[in-house]
């Protein structure tokens, strides 16, 4: 239970951070970056509706498509996030009106307005979820095209949001959102790299008992051990194989130098790590 508040609850900062870029900073200079916020910039100049109105008529149409085509447990979370993020745009939008960008510096509202949005995006793909929208049919692309990366699939539906902001905004605003899908695109999958990047750890030691005895029972994960030979020395040695999180690679590093063993450690950087404790395969 108390994990799933937990995870419920940085779902809701995500959103939080979505709307917060998306109201304050993409609509009022009228960036299109692809996605339904993107599309709703376009809908508000030339239907007589709001960004944030229109928003949420198109995420509940996109929402049934989740449930048919990607699953339920993905269509309730992302409905859970859409609803949020839908609401705290009406709640912005009734509060703080906007008629004109918050600022007179558009190159830092730019900034705000791709790394906002992407940073809530990426957290929520982490957590297995989307803030609904153009995220949904990239999920879909995702699992019936086999691609690999959740940004080619996002970059090429919101492709088409940019080419038809073309026909409505001037051209300050079209080459700030073309620039901005640019980054957003790479910017999400860096993100969820980050979030998700855990160490591959190999210890060499003449005794593996107490670095795996640290590694099982403190950090609770698995490890391997492989009897090796030194080629300088010819001494036997063990050779303890494992994949932690970066808190826990530092964790067992302490521990080691701590207790002054002696071991030779190397760590290298792993994202996609799959099985027992980790994602699922």
């Amino acid at each position: 239970m108390d994990k799933k508040l937990q995870r419920y609850g940085l779902m809701t900062l995500a959103v939080f951070v979505m709307a917060v870029g998306d109201y304050f900073f993409l609509f009022p200079n009228q960036f299109c970056f692809g996605g339904v916020t993107g599309l709703s910039t376009i809908a508000a100049q030339l239907l007589p509706v709001t960004a944030s109105e229109f928003n949420a008529v198109a995420n509940l149409i996109l929402l049934l498509a989740a449930f048919v085509f990607v699953g339920r447990a993905f269509a309730m979370t992302t409905a859970f996030a859409s609803v949020v993020l839908s609401a705290l745009l009406m709640v912005f939008e009734s509060l703080f009106p906007l008629a004109n960008p918050l600022t007179d510096q558009p190159m830092l509202e730019f900034i705000l307005a791709v790394s906002l949005p992407s940073a809530g995006s990426a957290l929520l793909f982490h957590l297995g979820a989307s803030s609904g929208g153009t995220d949904i049919p990239a999920m879909i692309l995702k699992k019936y095209a086999h691609l690999q990366n959740i940004g080619v699939a996002l970059f090429w539906i919101d492709l088409v949001m940019v080419a038809l902001a073309a026909f409505v905004f001037d051209l300050q605003s079209i080459l700030y959102s073309a620039v901005g899908l640019a980054v957003k695109t790479f910017l999400i999958d860096d993100i969820i790299g980050s979030i998700s990047m855990c160490k591959s750890v190999m210890v060499v030691c003449e005794d593996a008992g107490p670095v795996c005895d640290y590694v099982t029972r403190t950090l609770g994960r698995g490890a391997t051990v492989s009897r090796a030979k030194g080629a300088y020395t010819g001494m036997e040695q063990s050779i303890v194989f494992t994949t932690l999180t970066r808190r826990q690679a530092g964790q067992l590093r302490l521990y080691i130098r701590q207790n002054a063993l002696p071991a030779f450690i190397t760590m290298s950087s792993t994202v996609d790590v799959f099985g027992r404790g980790f994602s699922s395969v």
